[in-house]
């Protein structure tokens, strides 16, 4: 595969690892049957395992992807109970480590909330309620969810005795829905002393270990969880590892495995959703848009298809169908990174004074997240780079690269700085994020445009040449702004120097 582009080569593949440069044949592989965007095809062969080396860009993507998790495993007597009713479906997804649909995840809410207030003193009922209320912050985004579903977890545990296992791994998807990574480790590994055959605390450790940094943790943790848990979960996190390495072919063929093997609405709707952002990234919009829709018509209310669904519609320039697409998205998940974007699309289209409603809203979500424990700074750090305070953007960027350092937040800092008139300080930074973190055409892009403030024509053609390449329709704002870059650079000399 072209490590340029993205794209198939020749169907070689170089392992970085070894001096030797092995060599590989990878077939590019294909959607099975049945997943929108593809004829049917063979089966493709599954990826090999490898070590990773991931970036805090994962964050807590891989949690939101696999749908969430009840942190709650072999509840027989619970199951048993209830097995046809949708709280007792919740409960049945938990134990094979697979997401709940929302509508039942809500009943399961329900449900718990009647029993505690029948008895308050049950512990498992209090980390169940915890647990599912963790995972419902987690995919609604919802200020206010996320301190509700702490006060449950913690009435669990001040009931005494020993601490319940699915309210330490809901403590844990709760901090890693903070983005406090720290915290998340700290849960999660709890969890995992008290369970270690449960899958809900390894997928949580993953997205923790990523955070802070620990790529032999993370590794372990995905490896676990593929022993404990095989299955459509496990590949979705997997393949976005694979993502994260740049290794595109095994993640297009770990996701597709996934959609094919889904058991359940949610879990199909999970894989596709990110066969739908492998394909964006790809700069296919049309079988992004395919994809996405698919995930939609499985899980109407999946906010990461929605807002894929938006991005492929203007990539494809049809802006309006977009614009409409951004407000179903923001109206699943208030998540102010949807009010950024769906901005610059408005931006893109000369409605400055809407685009301006857009940044303001996206302030107003992220201070509401901020005051219920949810940390903001990468998307504030974006929002006040491109448009408002460059100082602040490399404050609020330096503060979370010391927290969490790794490709995402090198590449933030380094755009942040970038605007801020301290282009030399960002180049290093910039170059970090291309090198060690995805292929992807947003960095190449940041890259780019500070090589040009530097005056270094060659570098700065390169670069954005490979953002254009790697997606030609990456931004509705900056990917404009490349190509009238690259037209103003012009083609290369080719000539003998002059004498």
């Amino acid at each position: 595969m072209d490590r340029e582009t993205g794209r198939p080569g020749t169907g070689l593949r170089t392992d970085p690892r070894t001096p030797s440069a092995r060599v590989a044949r990878t077939p590019r592989p294909r959607l099975p049957q049945g997943v929108p965007g593809a004829p049917p095809p063979p089966a493709a062969r599954r990826p090999r395992r490898r070590g990773l080396r991931l970036s805090a860009a994962v964050g807590v993507g891989l949690l939101l992807a696999g749908g969430g998790i009840v942190a709650v495993d072999r509840l027989g007597q619970d199951r048993a109970a209830t097995p046809l009713t949708p709280a007792g479906r919740a409960l049945a997804a938990a134990e094979a480590g697979r997401p709940a649909a929302l509508a039942d995840l809500e009943a399961l809410i329900g449900e718990r909330r009647q029993r505690v207030r029948r008895e308050p003193a049950d512990r498992g009922s209090w980390a169940v309620l915890g647990a599912a209320l963790a995972e419902r912050a987690a995919r609604s985004g919802a200020p206010g969810a996320y301190t509700e579903a702490e006060r449950a977890l913690q009435r669990s545990l001040a009931q005494g005795g020993t601490p319940d296992v699915r309210a330490l791994t809901g403590l844990a998807v709760l901090a890693a829905a903070r983005q406090d990574w720290a915290g998340a480790v700290r849960w999660g590994e709890a969890a995992r002393d008290r369970g270690p055959g449960r899958a809900a605390a390894y997928r949580v450790l993953l997205e923790a270990y990523t955070g802070t940094g620990d790529a032999k943790g993370a590794d372990r943790a995905l490896e676990r969880l593929r022993k404990v848990r095989p299955g459509p979960v496990a590949e979705v996190a997997a393949a976005w590892v694979h993502r994260e390495r740049g290794w595109r072919e095994d993640a297009e063929a770990t996701v597709y495995d996934a959609a094919a093997r889904a058991a359940t609405p949610a879990e199909r709707a999970a894989a596709l959703s990110r066969a739908g952002d492998l394909a964006w990234e790809r700069g296919e919009a049309e079988t992004a848009l395919a994809r996405y829709e698919g995930a939609l018509r499985a899980e109407p209310e999946h906010d990461g298809a929605a807002a894929g669904r938006a991005r492929a519609l203007a990539g494809l320039g049809r802006s309006e169908e977009a614009l409409a697409a951004w407000a179903r998205a923001r109206a699943a998940a208030p998540r102010p990174g949807y009010a950024v974007e769906s901005g610059e699309l408005l931006l893109a289209l000369g409605r400055s004074g809407e685009a301006a409603d857009h940044f303001a809203l996206a302030r107003h979500q992220a201070a509401a997240l901020a005051r219920d424990g949810v940390r903001q700074e990468q998307v504030l750090g974006r929002l006040e780079a491109d448009h408002g305070d460059p100082a602040e953007a490399v404050r609020l960027m330096a503060d979370e690269h010391r927290r969490h350092p790794g490709p995402a937040a090198s590449g933030a800092l380094g755009w942040a700085l970038h605007k801020a008139g301290r282009s030399a300080e960002a180049l290093p930074r910039l170059r970090a994020a291309v090198k060690d973190g995805p292929n992807t055409a947003q960095p190449a892009y940041h890259l780019g445009m500070v090589h040009l403030a530097l005056g270094e024509r060659g570098a700065a053609r390169r670069q954005l040449t490979r953002a254009l390449r790697l997606a030609p329709e990456f931004s509705p704002l900056h990917a404009e702004r490349a190509r009238r870059e690259l037209a103003a650079l012009g083609e290369p000399a080719w000539g003998p120097p002059p004498a």
